[in-house]
């Protein structure tokens, strides 16, 4: 079967207990840097939901976590967080951030994993229906594509396909998911490409307009609804099951997309 269509369970059959330390040091200091500029330019405080999981782990602690997330003014959501094993092959790494409904400046997201290839996640989250809004599209997209076409090229990465039907609907134009071969200059490369997209991001920020007043309900909806369905429909969340339960999981997916702070926040703009 082609790399790019294998599922991780597959990965993880061919080469299950390599330690990948390493990977994790360099991937989670990248992602810890991205979480702390957004914390520089937004306050955001940490939501009580994630206060003692600071650093977790399994009953038979074979698998561990860290599950950060903070809420502010700006920022509806910013998670920073990690699951895995290790010493055993896999790890899921990221931060996210959903952005207030003040400006539809696309949400961020940046994704580390190992399985025990090097996997790479990046894109600018869509606040509105692409496919009919052309100026969104040549504004926060357009800018974006030769950065995304010259990693896209590299021969090191091959492309990775989600096996979740809906993971896939929300990729944009410019989103990268990808695996390779471990090595220290694939990580160079994936953090030189992850500062200048972060980077970017805060420009567009810098330029945003506001949204008016009277459309904030209506994005706050739309976002909330990308959200969830999001982090609901992962297929990484099987995995996860089958370690923790299908009970602890459920938790666990409601604590990382915030349930909390969506029915806190919900309907702040009516």
């Amino acid at each position: 079967m082609p790399n790019d269509t294998k599922t991780i369970h597959e990965f993880l059959a061919e080469a299950p207990n390599v330690d990948v330390s390493a990977a994790w040091e360099r991937s989670w200091k990248i992602l810890s840097g991205v979480k702390e500029r957004v914390a520089a330019r937004f306050p955001v405080q940490r939501h009580p939901s994630s206060v003692g999981r600071e650093y977790y782990t399994s009953s038979n602690e074979q698998w561990e976590g860290s599950m950060n997330t903070f809420t502010g003014e700006n920022v509806d959501w910013l998670v920073n967080s990690w699951l895995g094993s290790r010493k055993n092959s896999i790890l899921d790494m990221n931060a996210t951030v959903f952005l207030g409904q003040q400006t539809r400046v696309p949400h961020l997201i940046v994704v580390f994993g190992t399985i025990p290839k090097v996997f790479f996640y990046a894109d600018f989250c869509p606040r509105v229906d692409i496919r009919t809004n052309e100026a969104y599209l040549k504004k926060y997209y357009e800018p974006a594509n030769t950065d995304f076409l010259k990693l896209r090229g590299d021969p090191r990465f091959t492309w990775s396909v989600s096996h979740g039907i809906y993971m896939r609907s929300m990729l944009s134009p410019v989103c990268l998911s990808m695996t390779a071969d471990m090595s220290d200059g694939i990580f160079d490369t994936l953090e030189e490409y992850v500062n200048t997209f972060v980077n970017r991001w805060f420009q567009y920020l810098d330029e945003a307009e506001p949204v008016p007043m009277n459309e904030r309900a209506a994005q706050q909806d739309f976002d909330f609804k990308v959200r969830e369905l999001g982090y609901k429909l992962d297929p990484m969340n099987k995995l996860a099951v089958n370690i923790f339960g299908e009970g602890e999981v459920d938790k666990m997916v409601e604590n990382r997309m915030g349930r909390a702070q969506m029915e806190e926040a919900r309907g702040k703009w009516k």
